[in-house]
């Protein structure tokens, strides 16, 4: 019958029967369903994680940030095994001033009648190859030298195996230093060449750190009269008696009977309380010289005192002063 059609479902979007296919819209409707998930929004869903994480990292960035300046923390140094296998061992600071203290006292005293035992003491410092060559180590076996007294006066590392200790030497009666170049490797140490004679440290002048101020004389004088039998007892180092002159809680100990007081060659006492820091010269004489000629030495001190009984004074610290001779 001409004329028949079939009415669309618009609501359901599907045709009648009578057609044997569907609509080119409708198919296409049907394969974008298929295909096109859901995206949440054109992918905003994804926003909120990636957000979380990245303020996550920076808390924790932050954290650590702050923490390593609260405990003064420091990066780890990272040295390449290249750098760490090169690096080797440091050189032997102690043995090497130890051996060159021992090596001084050989090198140091020379005498033509005892030139044989010398180069046989000197070939336990020097390389085997010079032992034949210079068995007396650039002495020449005329004269004669004294050694008094030595000390490692400083060390001059230059490289792992190479150093040069520097010995203050009291030699003939004149100070003088000598460096002592040295090689150490695989735990032994030799002299490896010829040491150098150089200048004793020049004198330094003092600067006088000792401010200008008035002398208390009231406690001068009473404290001249009050130092002598502590410095008695200080000599005598009888603790018993010592304590009678210490503030409380004092503890300090005597000379020993090494001097016997003398007495006291001078004493500055500046204003202040009830606790003064004084600088104190003593007399001490030696006991064993103890006869017509006595023999005195002088000595310095800067202490601290407490008047503690209107005018008694006790003591509270003794030590060696670093006042310049001659500043009031």
């Amino acid at each position: 019958m001409v004329g028949r059609s079939s009415v669309s479902r618009l609501d359901s979007g599907t045709e009648s029967a009578d057609y044997g296919e569907e609509s080119p819209a409708t198919a296409r409707r049907a394969t974008q369903a298929a295909r096109a998930p859901w995206s949440g929004g054109g992918g905003r869903w994804m926003l909120w994680p990636m957000r979380v994480i990245l303020w996550a990292a920076i808390l924790v960035i932050g954290y650590r940030g702050v923490m390593a300046i609260v405990l003064n923390e420091t990066p780890a140094n990272k040295t390449s095994p290249a750098s760490a296998v090169s690096s080797g061992p440091a050189f032997p600071v102690t043995l090497g001033e130890a051996f060159a203290l021992e090596f001084g006292q050989v090198y140091l005293n020379f005498s033509p009648a005892t030139s044989a035992q010398r180069a046989g003491q000197l070939a336990e410092f020097i390389p085997v190859n010079v032992r034949a060559l210079e068995p007396q180590f650039g002495w020449n076996g005329g004269g004669s030298q004294h050694l008094q007294s030595e000390q490692v006066a400083g060390i001059d590392v230059r490289s792992a195996q190479t150093a040069v200790v520097t010995l203050l030497a009291m030699v003939n009666g004149r100070m003088t230093e000598l460096g002592v170049p040295l090689f150490a490797s695989g735990g032994g140490i030799v002299v490896s060449g010829e040491p150098a004679l150089l200048a004793a440290p020049p004198a330094a002048v003092p600067a006088v750190t000792r401010q200008a101020t008035s002398t208390d004389q009231a406690a001068q004088s009473a404290l001249s009269s009050q130092l002598p039998a502590f410095f008695a007892a200080y000599a005598s180092g009888n603790q018993a008696t010592l304590n009678r002159y210490l503030a409380p809680g004092v503890s300090l100990g005597g000379l020993g009977g090494a001097v016997r007081f003398g007495s006291i060659a001078s004493i500055a006492v500046p204003r202040g309380g009830a606790t003064r820091d004084i600088t104190v010269t003593v007399n001490w004489m030696l006991p064993a010289q103890v006869r017509a000629s006595v023999s005195e030495v002088s000595a310095t001190y800067d202490m601290s005192v407490i008047d503690q009984q209107s005018g008694r004074w006790y003591v509270k610290k003794i030590r060696a002063s670093t006042q310049p001779m001659g500043t009031p």
